[in-house]
């Protein structure tokens, strides 16, 4: 089959980082392979990656693999090598499966793996290897940042933090997630959408982003409640006289949830669902659980009042 130059340039089709060295990630054929590899590894780790194109984790695992050999800044090498086209190697190492992945020191392969890792875990075998860690993850600690900076309310720093790096890779669901909370926090579902929009299919998405798409359909669930506080808060008077005049009035205690959160009262928004589930669990087939489980996916998994509202809905449904 013929080959483009770029096909040529990086064979695996599996997106190499952008800005990698020459040093850091190489193709490698079973000529190059003492060079590349042999020899490589007298002055720094390298890794041996097999794999093939028709194999899907390879696609998973190279990925991850090339991400970190970059961040190793020059001590870590990563050699792919695609056993279709040169088997030979991988039969010397007895290879039974891919993709299999081994690490070359001072000549000779000291440690192995066979199977796709998560980065975790594939980050401890190359420190392990390396006899030292790697240097921090840059995006990894403006993550951080934001987060915290979410977690703050402090949403124009975090809004800054996340448009940086989501304009550096806008396949990021975390920083695209933070980015949309920070827009339903200020306010502006339309912007929100269309930030969450940007990703195409999130596979395995950051829990940020999950709490963004629950979080943007809750804001459309509550947008006829109101746009400013003071009407968020007349239609909260409301919805708790009718409760007063009716107390099986489970619509608007429904409705009363939803007033909460718009207005920013999580506790009060979770309470008033647990009391539908209290009084009538079956109301419009299980309503209101099912709403309160969008509200703990908005707040998030560690959110305090998530925790404290699980205890409770668990108390109600297993007492």
């Amino acid at each position: 089959m013929d080959e483009t130059p770029e096909t040529q340039q990086n064979p695996s089709g599996m997106g190499a980082v952008s800005g990698q060295s020459s040093e850091s990630i190489v193709e490698i054929t079973t000529q190059t392979f003492m060079v590349d590899v042999i020899e490589a590894s007298q002055h720094m780790l390298v890794l041996l990656d097999f794999w093939a194109p028709w194999c899907g984790p390879c696609k998973q695992l190279t990925p991850l693999l090339e991400k970190l050999a970059v961040q190793s800044n020059g001590t870590v090498r990563l050699a792919k090598m695609n056993i279709d086209e040169h088997p030979q190697v991988a039969q010397q190492l007895q290879v039974q499966s891919i993709p299999a992945v081994f690490a070359f020191k001072n000549g000779q392969p000291v440690d192995g793996f066979a199977g796709a890792l998560p980065e975790s875990q594939l980050k401890a075998f190359i420190e392990k290897n390396l006899g030292e860690g790697l240097a921090p993850d840059p995006i990894e600690e403006m993550l951080a940042a934001g987060k915290a900076a979410l977690e703050q309310y402090d949403f124009t720093n975090a809004m800054q933090i996340f448009g940086s790096i989501a304009q550096q890779d806008n396949t990021n669901t975390a920083a695209i997630g933070g980015l949309a909370q920070c827009y339903l926090a200020m306010g502006n579902a339309e912007a929100a959408e269309q930030a969450l929009n940007m990703i195409e299919d999130a596979t395995t998405p950051d829990p940020l982003y999950t709490a963004a798409i629950a979080g943007l359909e809750l804001a459309k669930k509550s947008a006829s409640l109101g746009k400013t506080a003071d009407q968020k808060e007349g239609a909260i008077d409301t919805l708790l006289a009718n409760i007063a005049n009716n107390a099986d009035d489970h619509q608007s205690r429904y409705d009363l949830a939803l007033a909460y959160h718009a207005a920013g009262q999580k506790e009060n928004a979770i309470d008033a669902l647990l009391d539908i589930i209290q009084r009538n669990r079956q109301w419009q087939d299980d309503a209101a659980r099912k709403q309160l489980l969008e509200l703990f996916e908005a707040y998030g998994p560690t959110d305090e009042v998530t925790v404290e509202g699980r205890r409770k809905l668990s108390s109600l449904l297993f007492s």
